[in-house]
């Protein structure tokens, strides 16, 4: 059991340190018969890997979709898996599965997702810059102070915020804007923001996106002020562009009628050219053993 806790802090810290988003599973009830026990854990990757032990596979295929669920929402969930025909029972912060494998029993399972935060790399190292990081790291961002010729901007980032006051301004702002970043500003006045926009060697859209001056009208005067009028302006951009999430894509499983999230890392089989979930090693022998009895309760 040491063995297994050390293994999962080595990857989860492995995972932070890639920033890459993956849900920790917690059980805190288990009712006999079920295999798992209160206080056993895994790790959920966002391919949907399970990564240490909350029950059977009935129980995985259940959290496996939650957790998927909860990551694209950034929101904790209780996960109730109860025995019994399929249905599906929400609450706010929690949801009871039925699950048609079950022998007996149930399972309350604690998702928690752990999503980096928003990376918001700042040029500069101006008052203004030094602002912006002290304040941004309460709002929930990742600041990171930076050059303008070192700087290496990805679309996963949040924002580019260029402070520099003249220095490197124009390749960092291509960077970002090649990149595809989704808040990109300049620290300036509107007549050197002007210049600058026009000296880059990129389209007239893409220039377009710059946001210079660079903040809200607040009348603010100190660096504090102007890195807070930055920063509404940058929460209040993500809001209004943000994106609804794709609908996690599920399957129903023929043999039982449960939903199972239809991804690689799922239980499933091809058989002549359609490909099949299941939501346990047993639903899949059966359905193999018969495909055409079941083949149409998809």
């Amino acid at each position: 059991m040491n063995a297994m806790k050390d293994a999962q802090a080595t990857l989860a810290a492995e995972l932070s340190s890639r920033r890459e988003p993956f849900v920790r599973a917690t059980v805190v009830r288990a009712q006999h018969p079920t295999s798992a026990r209160a206080g056993d854990v895994a790790l959920v990757r966002s391919t949907g890997e399970i990564h240490g032990f909350v029950g059977g596979n009935c129980v995985e295929a259940s959290v496996r979709e939650y957790s998927l669920r909860a990551l694209s929402t950034n929101e904790p969930v209780l996960l109730r898996v109860v025995p019994g025909e399929p249905s599906h029972v929400h609450e706010e912060g929690a949801v009871e599965v039925s699950n048609p494998c079950l022998s007996g029993g149930a399972i309350d399972v604690f998702l928690e997702p752990e999503v980096p935060a928003p990376t918001v790399l700042v040029v500069g190292s101006t008052p203004v810059a030094q602002a912006l990081a002290a304040l941004g790291a309460p709002l929930g961002f990742e600041m990171v102070l930076t050059d303008g010729s070192a700087v290496s901007p990805s679309a996963a980032d949040a924002a580019v915020i260029v402070a520099s006051h003249g220095k490197d301004e124009e390749p960092a702002l291509e960077r970002a804007l090649r990149a595809g970043v989704g808040y990109v500003a300049l620290v300036a006045s509107d007549r050197r923001g002007a210049a600058v926009l026009a000296s880059l060697d990129v389209g007239d859209e893409q220039r377009a996106r710059v946001f210079t001056p660079a903040g809200v009208e607040i009348g603010a005067v100190t660096p504090a002020e102007i890195a807070l009028s930055i920063l509404a302006q940058l929460v209040s951009e993500r809001s209004r562009s943000a994106v609804t999430e794709p609908p996690i894509q599920t399957a129903i499983d023929p043999v039982c009628g449960m939903e199972v999230v239809a991804i690689e890392t799922s239980l499933h089989a091809d058989v002549d050219g359609t490909r099949y979930y299941f939501c346990s090693e047993g639903c899949r022998s059966s359905f193999l053993a018969d495909p055409q009895r079941y083949a149409g309760a998809r």
